[in-house]
């Protein structure tokens, strides 16, 4: 999503894990950091998955992968999945 008022700025890469990477985009109008989770699509160009609330969001999502993709909106995407003993 754009940030109204600001000149396009590249993303910075924190970390990347296939098929996701996790972006600071910047700063927002209102002052806060612009966090992203991006997706690798078939088209074989990253698109912004998910907008992160805050800062500790997307540490979480760094730190646990199943929380990445409990946030993927793709029904094919399964996260936290029982494990059979």
């Amino acid at each position: 999503m754009p940030r109204l008022g600001k000149v396009f700025m590249t993303p910075i890469v924190l970390m990347e894990r296939a098929p996701y990477r996790y972006v600071d985009a910047g700063v927002l109008d209102n002052g806060t950091s612009d966090y992203r989770i991006q997706k690798l699509g078939t088209s074989g160009r990253f698109k912004d998955m998910y907008l992160c609330d805050n800062a500790m969001q997307i540490e979480t999502a760094m730190e646990d992968f199943e929380y990445t993709k409990w946030l993927d909106p793709d029904p094919e995407v399964h996260a936290y999945r029982k494990q059979d003993d």
